[in-house]
């Protein structure tokens, strides 16, 4: 694979790429430079909690308590615990993050087209870069996560919010019920654990198997959602989708998980092929598939919470939109806010720059 000029793998951010999964798990967040100073902000809501800001970072990013805390302490108000599972996933084998060749990200709406990427951004800036990533959703045992999430809950501040990302695992035979009753139990577990809001992730991009794209399923999106309602007791539910393509399909979804779900995150990162500059699959055989996350992505997802928020008001559903896909500034979470979204959640950005969300709620501390 050729690789494309840029900075040094270890100076790009908190999250070594240059490592594996289980080194950034052990080891990081990877942070020499000072923690920016938070400014005060007036206290806001964010389903049913109290927050200082509206702001905060998607599943993914944040891998366990180490990483929760050191984002939490750099005024991020709304943390996502990365996604886990009623057993043990080991992680895809390195590469497991690579950058979209900048031509390539320009089209991302335009078909499912493959897309090259190489081992280093181009030089500029990283709220210019698209990346992608193939992790496969890796999970500790819940007898390891539950504790930690607790650890997680501890380490966060009074106006902050734990949400405890979660996916059923399917496998060959596993039937509607089985994953509906995984969600359920999941929710029960991260509840347990001390969540304040459970997400569903119904929606990875890097996953070959049906836990990739549950959210086009309406009707199984439903029985998920009933299910995670039962699991989470009292707390507010919310389910991570996909690029759905046409309103047709995102109204039968909304309809068939509102009274169940409290919201929805829109929009997980999108699937494409990702290839080498030979052709051949970047993160090799049998990962042909692969998320796409950062600028390439930001239009697309600000143009589906519109839609989503749209349908919502229009059929008048008791569902809030949580916004993510491409925010590395101020003015791409106004593009969220002003759709309609109830929070600006960030994913790949806070790893190259922990300061954002300091710099974003001195701007606009009404977020």
């Amino acid at each position: 694979m050729s690789v494309a000029r840029g900075p040094s793998l270890a100076r790009l951010g908190t999250y070594r790429i240059d490592r594996s999964y289980e080194w950034n798990y052990a080891h990081g967040p990877v942070w020499s430079g000072e923690l920016p100073v938070v400014p005060d902000t007036p206290t806001k809501r964010f389903l049913g909690h109290d927050v200082a800001s509206r702001i905060g970072i998607s599943a993914g990013l944040l891998l366990n308590s180490a990483w929760i805390g050191f984002y939490a302490r750099c005024g991020y108000d709304i943390l996502t615990y990365k996604t886990v599972r009623s057993r043990r996933r080991a992680c895809f084998a390195k590469p497991n993050w690579l950058f979209v060749d900048e031509a390539d990200s320009r089209r991302l709406d335009s078909g499912r087209h493959a897309v090259r990427a190489h081992a280093r951004p181009a030089t500029g800036d990283y709220a210019d870069w698209t990346s992608t990533v193939s992790f496969g959703m890796p999970s500790r045992d819940p007898g390891v996560w539950m504790p930690d999430v607790a650890r997680a809950r501890a380490l966060i501040g009074p106006r902050q919010v734990l949400l405890v990302s979660v996916v059923a695992t399917v496998a060959a035979g596993t039937t509607a019920a089985d994953i509906a009753g995984d969600f359920g139990d999941l929710a029960a577990m991260a509840r347990e654990a001390g969540a304040q809001v459970v997400e569903a992730n119904l929606s990875c991009p890097n996953v070959h198997s049906a836990e990739g794209d549950l959210f086009l399923d309406a009707e199984l999106s439903g029985r998920i959602a009933r299910a995670l309602r039962a699991g989470a007791g009292t707390l507010p539910v919310l389910l991570k989708i996909g690029h759905v393509p046409d309103d047709a399909r995102l109204g039968a979804l909304l309809r068939a998980v509102d009274g169940q779900a409290s919201g929805l995150v829109i929009v997980n990162g999108l699937s494409r092929p990702v290839l080498d500059d030979a052709g051949e699959p970047a993160y090799g055989e049998g990962r042909r598939q692969a998320g796409i996350l950062g600028r390439g992505v930001h239009a697309i997802g600000v143009r589906d919470v519109a839609r989503a928020t749209d349908l919502i008001r229009r059929e008048r559903l008791d569902l809030e939109v949580a916004g993510v896909g491409g925010i590395a500034n101020a003015a791409d979470a106004q593009r969220y806010f002003d759709a309609g979204a109830c929070a600006a959640l960030m994913g790949s950005a806070p790893m190259f720059d922990p300061a954002i969300a300091a710099r974003m709620k001195a701007a606009h501390p009404e977020w």
